[in-house]
């Protein structure tokens, strides 16, 4: 392994630039998803698209980015991290441009496709540069730093893109990103230079492993994203899609295990800290991800909030991964990061199922808690993870291992969202019939309900009060479902964490001196 003393690497004015330069692009990509998804009836309207073909618009940017990022290793190794970044950075501004002017639905998802291929190569290559650039020292508050970029910028996203569209039009979610596209392009081809491009590897390229991962990925994000909506196996594309994906990937995982010069190589998962790792990304991204998306659907289905409303509900978990990041590097220069894992998870499971008490009541304060427990695990949980999965590799694999990393965690998150919207119709209906098997004639609650209702209606001249109170009655029934439904999906992801936190005790402590930095 290769490593330095910290005192042999003393960082410039110019590594700072470009590494927050980085992060700043970095903060665009996980931004864009966000941003355009709270504003998708606006872009529906403007392309006269309907409502299921408008799905694409975000369909096909994640499936773009799902199939980069493994590939970004071997990239990066092939381009360098400069030029890579670039060309990323720059793509993505471009792609950008071409969204806002898009003039119809086909061209919005090429555009699309464009930019979530460029940005999706972002993300990892900036989580490569903690670990190559800085020494052990920094590589824990910079981890800090990128963590909360990627957690709190879904957070605000919805907000902001409320915002834009309702004061300006669709077009400016595309066009915010212009002019800091353009800065970062600057900034990291001016101040990042931590590698040389090894264009030999342009002679080696593994057509059949890109295509093979291409297949794979692509059709499995879109099974994931669409197959709830589609009821599963019952619709036959997505039953092919499936049996498509499954054996790409086995062909995938043999071909890539046997090639002597892999695009993808899985040879890092011997390494028992990354392999475990990886999996507690995977659960990360189901939490951070699922949760991000069913605080606001309950706020705005059960409570029935506006963006703006919603927006002042999540900021808690945002403003407590901030504060949180003060506490965070103390932790981990005092603590085995082990042991500031399992705190990270368990509050995380705690801050989960304390969301599960929900009640058509509940308001403000009964979801501040939960969520600021949440924000502040979030960084107990990016800070240690990050460290403990990538610490024990050899600098020359940690592009390649880094790619990986950031995979397992949007395949939690794909994966989460598809159980998520699969059990809200299924549990819900479940609890629905569980409630209406209660209202009968021989219940004394239910029928003095249905009086009162009805007498209610009558009272409203209600043109036939008693049907209008049987539907009142159904529509609540129906709504305690759904809280109901919803509290067990904060449990399920509760028990989750609880459950990974047993794992952590098996992971090899990783030292500061373990940690690969580049050689001057």
């Amino acid at each position: 392994m290769t490593t330095v003393n910290e005192s042999e690497r003393v960082l410039s004015k110019q590594d700072w630039l470009g590494f927050f330069s980085m992060a700043i692009g970095v903060f665009m990509a996980v931004l864009d998803i966000q941003i355009v998804a709270s504003s998708l009836q606006q872009i529906q309207a403007g392309l006269s698209a309907s409502a299921e073909e408008i799905a694409w618009v975000q369909t096909s940017y994640l499936i773009a980015e799902v199939i980069i990022i493994p590939l970004s290793g071997w990239l990066g190794r092939v381009f360098s991290t400069r030029y890579l970044y670039v060309i990323s950075a720059g793509g993505f501004t471009l792609a950008s441009f071409a969204c806002a002017f898009a003039w119809n639905l086909p061209s919005m998802i090429v555009f699309r496709c464009v930019q979530g291929f460029l940005g999706g190569a972002m993300i990892p290559m900036t989580f490569t540069v903690i670990f190559i650039l800085f020494p052990p020292r920094l590589q824990a508050p910079m981890s800090i730093v990128l963590g909360l970029i990627v957690t709190i910028a879904p957070t605000i996203g919805p907000i902001l893109g409320g915002y834009l569209t309702e004061a300006y039009n669709w077009q400016v979610l595309f066009l915010i990103n212009i002019v800091p596209g353009v800065l970062v392009c600057m900034a990291v081809w001016l101040f990042v230079d931590i590698d040389k491009p090894d264009w030999g590897l342009l002679k080696k390229i593994d057509f059949v492993g890109i295509f093979l991962i291409c297949i794979c990925l692509g059709c499995m994000q879109y099974v994931l994203e669409e197959g709830s909506h589609k009821q599963w196996f019952d619709d036959s594309l997505i039953f092919i899609l499936t049996i498509i994906a499954s054996i790409a990937g086995v062909i995938m995982l043999i071909w890539e295990l046997k090639n002597p010069h892999p695009i993808i190589d899985l040879h890092a998962f011997r390494n028992f800290n990354f392999a475990i790792g990886c999996l507690y990304s995977f659960v990360l991204g189901v939490g951070l991800f699922t949760i991000i998306y069913l605080t606001p659907v309950y706020l705005a289905s059960i409570k029935g909030l506006n963006s703006l409303q919603i927006g002042y509900y999540l900021m808690v978990g945002g403003l407590f991964q901030l504060l949180s990041a003060f506490l965070a590097g103390p932790m981990e220069q005092k603590m085995d990061l082990r042991l500031m894992l399992s705190i990270g998870f368990g509050l995380f499971a705690l801050g989960s199922w304390l969301n599960s008490y929900l009640t058509v009541d509940s308001a403000y304060w009964e979801f501040f808690v939960p969520q600021a427990i949440r924000g502040t695990a979030l960084m107990l949980c990016f800070v240690p993870i990050n460290t403990i999965t990538l610490g024990l590799l050899p600098v020359d694999e940690v592009k390649n291992a880094s790619g990986l990393y950031n995979l397992m965690r949007n395949l939690g998150g794909a994966i989460g969202l598809a159980v998520a919207n699969t059990l809200i119709g299924n549990l819900s209906k479940g609890h629905y019939a569980a409630l209406r098997a209660h209202i009968t004639a021989t219940n004394y609650q239910a029928q003095t309900m249905i009086e009162g209702l009805t007498e209610n209606m009558a009272q409203n001249n209600m043109a036939d009060p008693a049907l209008s109170a049987m539907k009142l009655l159904t529509d609540l029934a129906w709504q305690q479902a759904e809280v109901i439904t919803f509290n067990n999906l904060f449990q399920i992801i509760a028990l989750l964490f609880a459950g990974a936190v047993l794992i952590a005790p098996f992971l090899k402590k990783v030292e500061k001196s373990d940690a690969p930095v580049m050689m001057e």
